[in-house]
């Protein structure tokens, strides 16, 4: 299934090269989002298939969110073609107020495979810009630990949370950010925010499926107020 909208970077595809890779997507921001889920960095496009956000036919958060919102986990699954219903999914996204992106803009992969713990972060993402693009944010979502301590490093987060708890983002990042003071004040807000870190929808995480979603459940519902 293809979708008429793109969010494929180009520009950075191109300038990628076998030593640094830059993020292939670009961030995914509805203006209503009160979620934003922060990955580490997309796996290796030969194991897409679709254009978008968790695009590995294996991994299971968009069963998660399937099972959550809809009561079936093969929502927005295409069984015949094995791959994500990604107009569906983008559909859901915008209406229901989900926004995508990942911590990290420039990798190096120290391995041939997707796993985060072998990533190296070449350039981390200006999650401050991200966050004044989003006037009604109220969670971080990081399901990995590469993603929760990058994040953490950037926003100042003394203490990188456990899986299942949340912690309050401080309303002022540190002082030794390498990001502008204009960005800095941007990312300032006296609406609350909370930065959630979840089991990961990748299968190689140790839990089984339903009680992943039971997790994301929870989060969810203190965002939402009902689910």
């Amino acid at each position: 299934m293809t979708t008429t909208t793109s969010y494929l970077n180009e520009e950075n595809i191109a300038r990628s090269t076998n030593s640094v890779e830059y993020h292939p997507l670009r961030p995914f921001l509805p203006e209503n989002a009160q979620v934003l889920f922060l990955g580490s960095f997309p796996p290796q496009r030969k194991r897409w298939c679709m254009d978008f956000y968790y695009p590995n036919f294996i991994n299971d958060h968009w069963r998660i969110e399937g099972q959550l919102f809809f009561g079936d986990k093969n929502h927005f699954v295409d069984t015949e073609h094995k791959c994500f219903k990604i107009d569906d999914i983008i559909a859901f996204c915008r209406e229901k107020g989900l926004a995508f992106y990942d911590t990290s803009t420039a990798i190096r992969r120290l391995q041939d495979n997707a796993s985060d713990k072998f990533l190296e972060v070449v350039e981390p993402t200006d999650v401050c810009a991200l966050i004044s693009k989003l006037p009604h944010l109220r969670a971080i979502v990081t399901t990995g630990e590469k993603a929760t301590a990058t994040i953490c490093a950037t926003l100042g987060i003394p203490e990188v949370p456990k899986v299942n708890t949340s912690v309050l983002v401080s309303a002022a990042p540190p002082l030794t950010s390498h990001f502008s003071p204009l960005t800095l004040r941007l990312c300032r807000t006296t609406s609350p925010l909370s930065l959630w870190r979840l089991p990961s929808s990748s299968r190689a995480y140790p839990l089984a499926f339903d009680k992943k979603v039971e997790a994301y459940r929870l989060m969810f519902k203190e965002v939402f107020d009902e689910i």
